[in-house]
């Protein structure tokens, strides 16, 4: 009697989302609905967990990978029909099934394996999840009989208007005795305003076979939210941001707004950082201690080491060190590398390269596919010109080199320690260490051109 199933309900079609994505996968901070209910559940060890795909069954599998076992319904004819498609995986087990809707994003596994373990205290047959909802549309209600006890959970296109103004709503999550599950579900009809098989039909089956119905009232409402279209998903999202950001002050990091700050779930903060408002942090982002992040500033699975200051920039796939300086406005594009006091000014793009300790690109600048060495000073306007429209090309800057403002680099280019570009040169050619690289016309003034200018008089 200890082993423990869950069914993941993850077939509907999800028409309310307006959508051509399987509504499972819509993301909620970050990450598939379908995935916060896998994770809420794996901490349970459970001995099968099967997922019950429909409608973009592939693609959820492909998604959800070896997380899950599937079975397929093919039709659906509700919730009751779902969980039939999951015999054949369950009908030999002697234990507890837990069911849940793979668009419940909300619950905490805390919470599920509290009910779970009310359900083994109380010697239940099954065991509703419920909540206490100030505006209850939408949900199944829980009917009770006087002394308390179950008698039924009736949808709300099939309640009456009495039955309606019941605010103790059904979550859509039971533990159920395996074997009495299937027994019960054999005998749900389909007698109903929608024509299918409900699977809250099954404790009034086994109520009158005269086993024991109970229910455990959930705390917090909203991990009861399910999500059907696009307006509960914003709402979703933002009471799971709300999660995240509170225990991210609670770990010691500072937010000057966190209702307008954007945290996806896997994102790792060290104490001490300051996050304004506006932020938004993605991906399998990594950020160290003592960071100040400044409004706008938007980073993307990206590492950042300690005491940097990332002003108003966007930030991809890139790895920054200590002590550096982005922004404001500047540009790190995928597989950008800063080392420990690098300042990256503003309007600045870095893609594909890595940029040595304490060197300085302070503004107006594209770094492509090129080594900077350290201490080196590039100068504003100046372009690393990797791209023949087939082809990248990579550049090397040595050491303390000197790269005079309004540059272009034509790679490929060797650009050896303590080089000079004079401004506004078109290097081609490697420059030797200690070499100035000049590439560009000599001036020559016209004199007295003034006068051939038209309509222009001498002052």
């Amino acid at each position: 009697m200890n082993d423990i199933n869950v069914v993941v309900l993850a077939a509907g079609n999800g028409s309310r989302m307006k959508s051509t994505l399987p509504k499972v996968l819509h993301n909620v901070a970050g990450k598939a609905m379908i995935d916060w209910v896998l994770d809420a559940v794996l901490p349970l060890k459970p001995d099968r967990l099967i997922t019950v795909t429909g409608v973009g069954s592939q693609a959820v599998r492909n998604h959800v990978g070896d997380k899950s076992r599937f079975v397929t319904q093919e039709v659906q004819q509700g919730t009751g029909h779902a969980v039939q498609q999951a015999y054949p995986e369950l009908k030999d087990s002697q234990g507890i099934t837990l069911i849940m809707s793979g668009d419940t994003p909300m619950f905490r596994s805390e919470s599920l394996a509290d009910f779970v373990e009310e359900h083994r205290r109380s010697n239940n047959t099954v065991t509703v999840l419920t909540a206490h909802a100030e505006n209850p549309t939408g949900y199944g209600r829980i009917v009770r009989a006087d002394d308390g006890t179950i008698l039924k959970i009736v949808e709300e296109k099939d309640a009456s208007v009495t039955e309606r103004r019941i605010q103790e709503i059904n979550t859509g999550v039971y533990v159920f005795d395996n074997q009495l599950l299937f027994e019960a579900l054999s005998r749900v009809n389909n007698d109903n305003v929608q024509s299918e098989y409900y699977l809250p039909d099954t404790l009034d089956i086994l109520r009158t076979m005269g086993y024991q119905i109970g229910a455990y009232q959930i705390q917090d409402f909203t991990e009861s939210l399910g999500v059907n279209d696009r307006v509960a998903l914003s709402v979703a999202n933002k009471i799971m941001r709300q999660r995240i950001n509170r225990q991210h002050m609670l770990n010691g990091v500072e937010f000057l707004d966190p209702d307008n700050t954007y945290i996806d779930a896997q994102v790792q903060i060290g104490q001490d950082t300051l996050i304004e408002g506006n932020v938004t942090l993605q991906g399998e982002t990594v950020i160290g201690t003592g960071n100040h992040l400044t409004a706008g500033t938007r980073i993307v699975d990206s590492r950042l080491g300690n005491d940097n200051v990332i002003t108003s920039s966007q930030i991809e796939e890139s790895e920054i060190g200590n002590l550096v300086t982005v922004g404001p406005f500047a540009h790190l594009r995928p597989k950008a590398v800063l080392a420990n006091q690098v300042h990256v000014g503003n309007f600045v793009e870095v893609k594909g390269a890595e940029i040595g300790e304490a060197s300085k690109v302070g503004h107006l600048t594209y770094v492509g596919n090129a080594t900077i060495g350290k201490d080196v000073n590039i100068g504003a306007g100046t372009i690393f010109v990797n791209y023949d429209g087939v082809h990248k090309f990579h550049t090397n800057v040595g050491d303390r080199a000197f790269i005079g403002s309004n540059s272009k680099i034509i790679a490929p280019v060797e650009i050896a320690d303590e080089a000079i570009t004079a401004a506004g040169s078109t290097i081609t050619d490697d420059i030797e260490k200690h070499a100035m690289g000049i590439a560009r016309s000599r001036q020559t003034n016209k004199a007295d051109f003034w006068k051939r200018m038209p309509h222009k008089k001498d002052n």
